[in-house]
């Protein structure tokens, strides 16, 4: 049987803007001691912004990891002090220039638990107002509006291979909201 918990001791080796890094150490099963290098993130949100009629709000986002601009769902880091909430009106706002009427959450998961602590809260983005985008000076986003037809094609041909996006998008999916959002 797999325990709950165990007794871990970490300790941190690397700190950056975003992140953090610590050696974490702990008896395994058989009592040998096993050592993992664990990335702690303060979390992040990712929004399903639907516009009246049913079209998708996607961003066009280069991403250093991957030297690929990828499509995506907005999303972004939680700030010292902020609710998941409030960083998805903010994310919303900075990245696509739009402003919720409705924010609903539809779920929340871990990103990449084999290394990383990082929980990305998701919430369905309706009743949007147009405005304009206040992207950080490092950011190059591009929005793009893609009907439910167009996103399904995407997914089905994998042309959408960001893992928050698609996980989101399978919130959505069991969630029972449809592509009318509005």
């Amino acid at each position: 049987m797999v325990p709950m918990s165990r007794a871990v001791q970490c300790q941190q080796v690397y700190e950056s803007r975003v992140f953090n890094v610590e050696e974490c150490s702990f008896l395994g099963q058989e009592g040998s001691e096993i050592t993992r290098s664990v990335v702690r993130h303060p979390g992040a949100v990712l929004i399903v912004p639907i516009l009246s009629d049913g079209r998708y709000v996607l961003v066009r986002n280069w991403r250093v990891a991957v030297d690929k601009a990828l499509l995506e769902f907005p999303a972004g880091t939680l700030e010292e002090g902020e609710s998941p909430l409030v960083t998805a009106e903010r994310e919303l706002m900075e990245e696509t220039g739009y402003k919720a009427g409705r924010m609903e959450p539809l779920g929340s998961f871990f990103t990449s638990p084999g290394f990383a602590d990082e929980l990305m809260h998701v919430f369905l983005a309706g009743e949007l107002e147009e405005g304009t985008q206040q992207l950080e000076p490092h950011e190059e986003i591009e929005v793009v509006i893609v009907s439910p037809v167009e996103l399904s094609r995407m997914l089905a041909s994998g042309a959408m291979v960001d893992g928050k996006s698609l996980a989101a998008m399978q919130l959505l999916a069991v969630g029972g909201h449809g592509s009318g959002g509005g």
